[in-house]
């Protein structure tokens, strides 16, 4: 059964996901998106990939500042939608919103619902250590992330991924997710299932101060750090009064001998390591502020009195 669909999305997660309502018997009518934003060193006005993606397929895009003016709402009503389709869109949808297309409004949510609601749930999930997350697809009420459940797929985590890696693969589980239950929900087969209270974990907004590392934690933290908040907003130290990113770690499984903060040469890859306050935490990829993204093992070739210095001093 086809149906008119507004897709309502912003980042990258959110483009697998429209990707496949374009390619399906849904017909897509409009695609709303947050505001073009300044990036990059220039700070040039870029749009976002949904807006990307939509634009290339001669949808027509909305990119409201807010979703309390009734022009907003007027406007949403005159495409006559019968669903929406919301992942990551960044807005909080009023009620007369909710309310207008005959099928509801269904959210993809990165994270295994009750669990990780908010914003950040992907980074949330690492940084907590999880071996196991998943996508949630769920009827949405006026409530953060509580609507009842129509659907759920679990996903391993590997020690390698990446808030960049993660999602992407959650993006993809989530389009497939959406499009097996698409048919059954429009057809009255799916039974909505309220979410346990009990077990609500929220995450919290993410701001680039979060990246700044506090070399007193465990090194297991820190790793989890480093991969929660790559690829934005990077963990970094100050070296030689300049930021210094770790893109990129490894947890060791050594006892710390020195001071905390102190760099000191390993005997097996990744060669060099970072005593914290329990545990060695293994560098692998660096960026010194200026410079590119390079192997530990380049830098300290270029830099010969890294190792032996201490991080996180000199904040200028």
């Amino acid at each position: 059964m086809e149906a008119r669909v507004v897709f309502m999305g912003t980042p990258d997660f959110a483009v697998p996901i429209l990707e496949s309502l374009i390619h399906s018997p849904y017909h897509v009518v409009a695609v709303y998106s947050q505001p073009d934003k300044p990036a990059g060193r220039r700070q040039r006005l870029t749009p976002p990939p949904v807006k990307e993606l939509a634009i290339k397929h001669k949808i027509p895009v909305i990119q409201p500042k807010t979703f309390k003016s009734a022009e907003v709402a007027g406007e949403l009503a005159n495409f006559k939608p019968e669903l929406i389709v919301v992942a990551a869109f960044g807005h909080i949808l009023p009620k007369e919103v909710l309310s207008l297309p005959k099928f509801g409004c269904l959210n993809v949510h990165p994270s295994l619902l009750p669990q990780h609601r908010g914003p950040s749930p992907v980074a949330n999930t690492l940084l907590c250590g999880e071996l196991l997350t998943g996508v949630t697809i769920m009827l949405m009420d006026e409530g953060l992330d509580s609507g009842s459940i129509l659907a759920q797929k679990k996903v391993g985590i590997s020690s390698v991924d990446t808030t960049g890696s993660l999602t992407a693969k959650l993006a993809h589980v989530g389009a497939e997710l959406l499009m097996e239950i698409l048919p059954k929900w429009i057809g009255g087969e799916l039974e909505p299932k309220p979410q346990d209270e009990s077990q609500a974990t929220y995450s919290k907004l993410i701001t680039s101060k979060d990246g700044e590392i506090d070399w007193h934690l465990p090194a297991v933290e820190l790793w989890q750090r480093v991969r929660a908040f790559n690829p934005w907003p990077s963990c970094y130290t100050w070296w030689q009064g300049k930021r210094l990113k770790i893109h990129k770690a490894t947890l060791l499984n050594k006892p710390a001998k020195g001071e905390i903060g102190k760099v000191v040469a390993l005997p097996e890859p990744p060669q060099v390591g970072v005593v914290t306050g329990e545990g060695i935490l293994g560098l692998c990829q660096v960026q010194l502020e200026g410079k590119r993204e390079i192997s530990i093992a380049d830098f300290v070739r270029g830099q010969r009195n890294f190792i032996g210095s201490i991080l996180g001093l000199d904040q200028g």
